[in-house]
């Protein structure tokens, strides 16, 4: 019998997860200089903020799997 839309579970961690709250809970976990660090891009560097992250984020594949790779790791 197929399971209820509802029912169905996601195996993707990043599922129904915007980029903007991937990158506050990462902001909140390890501040932005600790960020800077593990993930040395220049929206993190210089005069962070949400918004410029995220602008450069949504530009930049593998800068964007970098942060969403790190967010799936501070999970576990």
């Amino acid at each position: 019998m197929p399971q209820e839309p509802s029912e169905i579970k996601h195996t993707d961690p990043l599922h129904g997860i915007t980029l903007k709250a991937i990158v506050e809970a990462l902001v909140e976990r390890f501040g932005w200089e600790e960020l800077s660090r593990r993930i040395p891009i220049n929206c993190f560097i210089s005069q962070p903020s949400v918004k410029s992250s995220l602008t450069f984020l949504r530009k930049t594949p593998w800068a964007r799997t970098k942060v969403e790779s790190l967010y799936i790791e501070s999970l576990r």
